[in-house]
């Protein structure tokens, strides 16, 4: 879809615009200058719509950090899912477990120690099905028979305090996007042993800044997949910061935007892979509308049509409304639907 401040950007620099005749007073009959052709003003539904090439690929991706020093004795698989309670990697054959949480886990947990860090370990533990304590931001005793309960379901040395050699958090299952320390690499603490993603499928795209009426999160969008299906979902969050595309050739402000499927379960394929991203903006229903071709940019402003009636013509000024399909919304100089106006020969 053309940009509407373009659009406008074209029809008044456009010399076809300004080839039906010469001008007369605004509204009032011209006797010469018939234009080359001429288009029906129609009475119809518009649908404000873009399309943009985007990336299909995964959300949230984030690095996993090594929390001790050691040598890797084993990584997951790239491309597979880890869940709560899951080994996420080894080192000096030590597992680290995954819990759920949206802090990181930077210090080893103690009896008398509380926290953020606290009440996420304990959620996770009642989860688990390891209870007898209320989950809150307070490490007691009981918290710490807890936790000797789960080091002894995963035949660890039950001291009843836990750190980041034994845990790692996320805010949810993660899936391995690529392995940073391989089996046999040393592993340093504050280093990245994995790259992780979310487990769902997304879309990434650019957008120009003119067209940010359909840049609004909930944008319901399809899209087309490389399989040749397609997949409906919604804008999920748009940029903030509008910055020059990755085009060279187009040098135009952009914005990105994310798509989440509504079936993201169905939605497979390659891990990266170039998609048709087809949004769907606001519904104009029963309005008028000329080709954008039609539109002239008038001399004291503005912009208007020639209307030709009775081999005669006139210039009528209208307003505008939405732009799509090509054409534009026009309301005001007495229009009607079949009237016929003005456009360039193609």
């Amino acid at each position: 879809m053309v940009a509407a401040a373009a659009v406008l950007a074209v029809a008044a620099g456009s010399l076809a615009l300004t080839q039906f005749g010469s001008a007369g007073e605004t509204g009032g009959p011209r006797n010469t200058g018939l234009p080359p052709a001429t288009a029906a003003v129609e009475r119809r539904d518009l649908r404000d719509s873009a399309q943009a090439d985007g990336t299909l690929g995964y959300d949230k991706q984030r690095k996993v950090n090594a929390g001790a020093a050691g040598t890797t004795t084993w990584t997951p698989r790239t491309g597979s899912t880890v869940k709560r309670n899951e080994r996420l990697y080894e080192v000096d054959g030590r597992a680290v477990w995954l819990m759920y949480g949206s802090g990181p886990m930077y210090r080893t947990l103690k009896p008398g120690d509380r926290g953020r860090d606290v009440e996420q370990l304990e959620r996770n533990l009642a989860e688990l099905g390891y209870t007898g304590f209320t989950p809150d931001d307070e490490y007691t005793e009981l918290t710490a028979a807890a936790v000797k309960r789960w080091q002894k379901s995963h035949d660890s040395e039950r001291t009843g305090t836990v750190g980041p050699q034994d845990i790692a958090f996320s805010p949810a299952e993660v899936r391995i996007n690529s392995v940073e320390a391989a089996v046999g690499e040393l592993a340093q603490p504050g280093a990245p042993v994995l790259t992780t993603t979310g487990s769902e499928r997304i879309v990434t795209f650019e957008l120009d800044v003119t067209e940010s009426r359909l840049a609004k999160a909930g944008t319901k969008v399809t899209v087309d997949l490389p399989d040749g299906s397609s997949a409906a979902g919604s804008v999920s969050s748009v940029g903030r910061t509008a910055k020059p595309g990755k085009d060279p050739q187009d040098n135009s402000p952009k914005v990105t935007l994310t798509v989440s499927f509504d079936k993201p379960d169905k939605v497979g394929g390659f891990d990266q892979a170039p998609v048709t991203v087809n949004l769907t903006g606001e519904l104009h229903k029963d309005v008028l509308s000329v080709p954008v071709n039609a539109l002239l940019a008038l001399p004291g402003g503005g912009f208007g049509l020639q209307v030709v009636q009775g081999g005669r013509v006139r210039d009528v000024k209208v307003e505008l409304g939405m732009f799509a399909e090509g054409r534009v919304e026009v309301s005001g100089g007495g229009l009607r639907e079949g009237m016929k106006v003005g456009v360039p020969k193609i």
